[in-house]
């Protein structure tokens, strides 16, 4: 691939090529901007700008060295005025309305016409969420913390409950501002996720949820550290030993968000916030408002999330859990070098970069880097998404040079293996006997992932899975978001390990995949190696009309296999073994349609 060209290029010695709140998020067709959610924590919240058709302003925070004279400097724009002192206004006012609701027959009228105008809204849109109206009677609201385009975030102390006089993160969305039922939506799912989600040290707490004529409340735990963004900006990168700390946390609640069927879709150092100023003190993941719950096998195809963090795959409108991993890739690139992977002055050419470019591992400091960290940086930002970690094998000694080597960290399940074992029993007889032979030439050092995951299945006395492992694995680790998702429909296709069991060889069959082991710098070798377990035990006479059967490929392409096939004995050449390899890792899935 080729690096940027000048226009969408800068060394990192330019300058700290990290932004706030980065170029624009990108959302559906280009017509509709995302809608913004403050970040629940003292710093200033990340704001969502134009759609991906319309370019973007220089990111701010990056000055690039000019010649000739310096350009006009204008003036800062006035701080924006703090709503907090509105919202108190407004919630003493809805009191005093309630006050005189029985006084007056005229009062009862204006507080009932002021609800109804707030719950329909304009366009006859039902803006009625059904969540408690009684924010006023049970939160005391404090200073503003964050704003965002549709939204703000301000501190409160809850009056009530169990939470009481706990400090907590209100944010704030606007009625005014859902113009579209997709935008009500999104609200009404972002307030699902953070109350289905629970249980994990790196997740913002969810509190609770109001509303009345005006806004939507969410209450959420406050996070008094700042942002990550901060801690980068201040130290220009991190240290490799504290960025595996910071990369970790990310990936362990990635990789928990992902097993329970919810794809973030918003990753970056803005949306990760420091429970306290204490220097170790853990992060935490916040800002739903554009994830979505996603079932293993759907692909999505809606434009979203911040330009300098999405994924290629996002753009080509096909996309499923390994958008977040690529997001991961481009936070901890940034927190080795302390600048973007992918840069240019305009949102198009953000995109561009992303799509064509290749991220710069040459310029200072990566020749300081250790080879471990600039590999595991390149197995995140993979184009390619087949050939991409997941969450849990990033974590995992999966690489033959782990970066994040640690023997006693538990690996999460992964729900990948559930995706690769449901196609491995959908194969033909000839496609496992090929995958059987690759799975015997894996060195030993890459096989220590596929083992965790068969023991957190927890085998039977026999050393045996079957369906019953399976489903157990996956209800011990649900939370509600799991049922909220279908994750557990998955299982149906599992089907015929009701009836019958997996031992650890059919498993390590079942659950490699040929697309990342490409990507490992001995793939020659495995795949030789591979080729010729398959001539001694798999191969056999094949005619091109069953090659092209067994690769789901119409009559059109059967010259492109026909050099598949040795003409010597009608067997499968080496350059067949691969390709074919490749057609059984399962590419297609359910794309949900938005029209946004």
């Amino acid at each position: 691939m080729t690096r940027p060209q000048p226009e969408s290029s800068a060394t990192s010695g330019d300058c700290l090529a990290v932004p706030r709140a980065g170029a624009a998020a990108a959302r559906s067709r280009g017509t509709t901007p995302a809608r913004s959610s403050a970040a629940a924590s003292p710093g200033r919240a990340p704001t969502r700008g134009a759609a991906a058709a319309a370019p973007a302003p220089s990111p701010p925070g990056c000055r690039r060295r000019r010649r000739g004279p310096p350009p006009e400097v204008l003036p800062p724009p006035l701080p924006p005025p703090s709503p907090a002192k509105h919202i108190r206004a407004s919630l003493a006012s809805a009191r005093a309305a309630e006050a005189s609701e029985g006084r007056s027959r005229g009062g009862r009228r204006r507080l009932r016409c002021l609800r109804c105008s707030g719950a329909r809204g304009e366009r006859g849109l039902d803006k009625s969420f059904g969540y408690g109206k009684n924010f006023g009677a049970k939160y005391e609201i404090g200073k503003e913390v964050g704003r965002g385009h549709f939204g703000h975030t301000c501190s409160a102390r809850a009056k009530k409950g169990e939470i009481r006089g706990h400090p907590v993160a209100v944010k704030i969305i606007s009625k005014a501002k859902m113009t579209t039922p997709i935008s009500i939506e999104d609200v009404r799912r972002e307030v699902k996720i953070l109350k289905s989600l629970s249980g994990h040290t790196n997740l913002v707490k969810f509190y609770d949820a109001c509303e009345d004529a005006l806004n939507v409340y969410i209450i959420m735990e406050l996070c008094e550290g700042g942002e990550l963004l901060d801690r980068i900006l201040s130290r220009r990168k991190v240290l490799e030993e504290d960025a595996k700390v910071i990369v970790v946390q990310i990936l362990s609640v990635v990789a928990f968000c992902h097993l329970q069927g919810v794809v973030h879709r918003d990753l970056k150092p803005e949306n990760f916030l420091f429970g306290t100023k204490e220097e170790n003190s853990p992060m935490k993941l916040i800002d739903f408002g554009l994830s979505d719950f996603i079932r293993p096998d759907e692909r999505l195809n809606d434009i979203v999330g911040s330009a300098y963090y999405v994924a290629p795959e996002v753009l080509h409108r096909s996309y499923s859990m390994e958008a977040d991993v690529w997001s991961t890739g481009v936070i901890t690139y940034i927190l080795l070098c302390g600048s973007r992977p992918f840069w240019a002055r305009t949102e198009s050419g953000i995109f561009r970069s992303v799509l064509r470019a290749d991220p710069n591992f040459d310029d200072s400091p990566w020749p300081s880097i250790s080879p471990e960290a600039k590999d595991f940086v390149k197995r995140l930002l993979n184009k390619d998404y087949r050939k991409r970690m997941t969450a849990p094998q990033a974590l995992c000694n999966f690489s033959s040079h782990p970066w994040l080597r640690d023997e006693q960290r538990q690996v999460p399940l992964d729900i990948f293996i559930y995706k690769l074992v449901k196609a491995y029993l959908r194969a033909t007889p000839f496609k496992r006997a090929a995958l059987k032979a690759l799975s015997k030439a894996i060195p030993e050092d890459e096989l220590v992932y596929i083992r965790s995951q068969y023991s957190l299945l927890e085998p039977n006395k026999d050393g045996r899975v079957s369906l019953e492992n399976f489903r157990m694995a996956l209800a011990e680790n649900a939370t509600e978001a799991m049922k909220e998702s279908r994750v557990f429909d998955i299982l149906h296709a599992l089907e015929p390990l009701s009836y019958r069991r997996m031992d650890f060889e059919e498993f390590r069959a079942a659950t490699i995949s040929p697309y990342q082991l490409e990507a490992l710098e001995g793939w020659e070798q495995i795949a030789t190696t591979a080729f010729e377990f398959f001539e001694q035990e798999g191969n056999r006479v094949i005619t091109i009309e069953e090659l092209a059967q067994e690769m789901n490929l119409s009559p059109a392409a059967y010259s492109m296999v026909r050099d598949w096939i040795r003409p010597s004995d009608g067997k499968l050449s080496f350059l067949g073994y691969t390709k074919f390899l490749h057609g059984v890792t399962m590419r297609s899935g359910n794309t949900r349609h938005h029209h946004r």
